[in-house]
């Protein structure tokens, strides 16, 4: 997708706010929140800034306040009402909703009001596993519906991945308390989606132990060179959409590396459910982050 989606059905907005189609309609017919376009053959098109201000609306409505008192708020004062709100929530859904809404208004204040007040009662793994996974799937939704454009998904996951690096470099400080393993992290070439094995940097540091990261796009060759450096390294790789041939790649991993230092690769990542290869005892597929953790 290149373009933003400009216009929206009825539907979409229901999708999209959680509020059904019959109370919408009467919402516009009694209060007139917002003012829809008509098809010839009449059927209700909204633009994104009634997109926009149906999110802030269905957010005020779940704190409580009902739909006359909104009806009589002009945009800047139910977005004012909404930053107030959200800075003092903690509750799941409404931080859901607030995350987006500040994806949708390119608001970095409102995304961090919000998740401060997250961190006033959770910590930063609750957060990201309560809140945040939800929400990366909430925008996998949205671009199936063609809702919203590249550059939304930017804004939002560089916010994520500052956060998620912040907290790396706080564990990063520590000593590991477990030295049975090294674990090295890196994507292959061609793999630039690095949340999740960023987020799996913070889980192994998290369990106390010595990781070294190396980034995404990496030769599968440089690797040799950390056996000369570390011992019972455990290579972790997340793939998403490389490599292309992901049994073929494996199968390489064997030859090259595998074969010639003492180590294991563990994998995880959408695109493991491909692998089609016989069991091995130095190479690990994982479908999930939690399987992983659950090994350290």
């Amino acid at each position: 997708m290149s373009y933003a989606k400009k216009q929206f059905s009825i539907k979409d907005l229901e999708i999209l706010s959680g509020i059904k189609a019959h109370t919408l309609r009467m919402w516009e017919k009694r209060y007139e929140i917002l003012s829809p376009q008509r098809t010839e053959t009449n059927i209700r098109s909204y633009g994104l800034k009634d997109l926009q201000k149906l999110l802030n609306i269905s957010f005020l409505n779940e704190n409580g306040y009902k739909i006359s008192r909104i009806s009589k708020l002009d945009n800047k004062e139910i977005e004012s009402l909404v930053k107030s709100i959200s800075s003092t929530t903690n509750n799941k859904d409404k931080a859901l909703k607030s995350f987006t809404l500040s994806m949708y208004n390119f608001d970095q204040n409102l995304f961090f009001d919000t998740y401060n007040s997250l961190l006033k009662t959770k910590t930063f793994r609750e957060i990201f596993q309560e809140t945040f996974i939800p929400l990366l799937k909430n925008i996998g939704m949205l671009w199936q519906i063609n809702s919203i454009h590249p550059i939304h998904e930017h804004f939002l996951t560089n916010l994520i991945k500052r956060k998620l690096i912040l907290n790396i470099e706080k564990l990063q400080q520590q000593k590991p308390q477990k030295t049975d393993s090294h674990f090295v992290l890196f994507l292959p070439e061609n793999e630039v989606h690095d949340l999740g094995i960023l987020y799996t940097n913070y889980e192994i540091l998290l369990h106390g132990y010595p990781v070294t990261y190396l980034g995404n796009n990496l030769p599968m060759e440089d690797l040799i060179f950390l056996g000369k450096i570390y011992q019972n390294i455990r290579f972790v790789s997340y793939f998403t959409v490389a490599p292309d041939h992901e049994t073929a790649y494996l199968e390489e991993f064997q030859l090259k590396i595998i074969s010639q230092i003492d180590c294991e690769f563990w994998v995880l990542g959408p695109r493991s459910s491909e692998i089609n290869m016989p069991p091995s005892k130095k190479i690990k597929v994982m479908k999930t982050i939690e399987e992983l953790v659950r090994k350290l």
